[in-house]
């Protein structure tokens, strides 16, 4: 300890650190010492840690949020976790922070991610589709989210521009040095992990559009897909986008179709977290009427609710009610204001809201229902 000042738990949990001029840091190093008998105090210190650690008066739900990080934080010490589990976890903690730090002030403008191949070449023909259609997605109000690497990342941010484009690295020894057109901007976001990455790639994303690639594209497709059709993920267009003609999604879903639906390995109703097009407009048009109607979702409990950018009519909900009974239950859809627990979005207090009982289950289902709400 600093000046070899006399230190005890209730020191620490009365907020003392300062006055025996020592660390926050060496004050948690304490309570991690302390024996059995004192380690009720722990809680105690944490919250005090908490208090002098940041200025700002934080609400009920954030301070038992950032005191149960703290708490799992010196939980790891305690308990012997290897040097080699501690750094792994402190380094995609602190990439986990700086990208939402960078993506905090874009947060209420809406983002398409799209992936493809890093080998493709300026002169080749997805590269010109890539370009086009990140620069008409773009006029329409979206951001662009790319790996920020060279091929067809770096086609659409030259379509986006620099303006309008994000990067998420993933620093390689090879292929994937960030692109001209991102690097050096404050919207670009280094990663040492995939995973840290991969929670952005899908996390900022209003939409997925894939353009031909190799296996880390086809390793995003069904990753994105799996956390779609498990609801880890909220419901969004994933747009597989080819050149006039072309055969690559189509030799795809021809082996979705003969080798995982016919074996009932996925359902028909599957197919439609995916549509596959040749036509850039047709592309945008997927994205940008996907939130035509439709805003966005959550659970409440065990009642799902859709958030709307207009209320429908009641004869409109009373037939989605009968038109999709496998999925809402048998009390059907209700139109509601916000659910008291949706108080924690205040941005959306003015949204009319859908509620109804969903199974959790049938995600395809549930994506063709919003389809009929954007149609209604």
């Amino acid at each position: 300890m600093q000046g070899g000042a006399e230190v005890n738990a209730a020191d620490c949990c009365a907020g003392k650190a300062t006055e025996l001029n020592i660390s926050g840091a060496e004050c948690a190093g304490f309570v991690l010492s302390m024996n059995d008998t004192d380690k009720g105090t722990t809680e105690e210190a944490i919250s005090t840690l908490l208090a002098q650690s940041i200025s700002k008066s934080l609400d009920r739900r954030t301070s038992r949020l950032v005191k149960g990080m703290i708490g799992d934080a010196l939980s790891m010490v305690e308990n012997g976790i290897e040097m080699a589990d501690l750094k792994l976890v402190a380094a995609a903690f602190s990439e986990i922070r700086d990208a939402l730090e960078r993506f905090g002030p874009y947060r209420a403008t809406r983002k398409v991610t799209v992936f493809g191949s890093a080998r493709t070449a300026p002169d080749e023909a997805d590269y010109a589709l890539a370009r086009n259609f990140a620069s008409k997605i773009a006029d329409a109000g979206f951001m662009v989210i790319t790996g920020a690497g060279p091929g067809i990342m770096e086609a659409c941010q030259r379509g986006a521009g620099r303006e309008r484009s994000f990067g998420v690295n993933i620093r390689l020894p090879f292929e994937q040095d960030a692109n001209e057109v991102i690097r050096g901007d404050a919207k670009l976001v280094e990663f040492k992990y995939f995973f840290t990455r991969k929670l952005f790639f899908l996390k900022e994303a209003s939409a997925l559009v894939l353009f031909p690639g190799g296996f880390g594209t086809h390793d995003e497709m069904f990753e994105c897909l799996t956390l779609i059709q498990t609801g880890k993920s909220q419901l969004i267009p994933v747009i597989c986008l080819d050149v006039p003609r072309g055969t690559f999604w189509k030799t795809w879903d021809r082996y979705m179709r003969e080798h995982l639906l016919r074996k009932g390995l996925i359902s028909t109703d599957d197919l439609a977290l995916f549509k596959i097009t040749d036509d850039v407009d047709e592309a945008v048009r997927e994205v940008t009427s996907f939130f035509r109607v439709y805003h966005s979702s959550r659970f409440v409990r065990d009642e799902f609710v859709i958030r709307l950018n207009h209320e429908l009519p009641v004869e409109t909900v009373d037939r989605l009610s009968k038109d999709f009974p496998d999925i809402v239950g048998q009390a059907g859809i209700r139109q509601s204001a916000p659910l008291s627990e949706e108080s924690d979005e205040p941005e959306l207090a003015d949204k009319p809201r859908l509620v109804f009982t969903f199974d959790k289950r049938s995600y395809g289902r549930l994506r063709l229902l919003i389809d009929a709400i954007n149609t209604s």
